[in-house]
């Protein structure tokens, strides 16, 4: 499939934005009300890297990127 760059530039900003999105539910699922808020952004974060790096992958693997 031969897409231009701006097409592909899209995909991964939509990939980025759908990452962005599952780490802060991540993140807000795992935070409790009595402590502190660091872990639950480590672990959003570590959820958006997961995440972001499985979309580019599945993406580059159907040939799209």
């Amino acid at each position: 499939m031969k897409l231009s760059l701006g097409v592909k530039v899209l995909i991964v900003s939509i990939c980025a934005l759908i990452s962005v999105i599952v780490g802060i539910v991540a993140g807000l699922i795992s935070h409790k009300t009595d402590t502190p808020i660091g872990p639950a952004f480590l672990l959003g974060g570590g959820v958006f890297g997961g995440t972001l790096t499985l979309c580019l992958m599945v993406l580059s693997a159907l040939g799209v990127l």
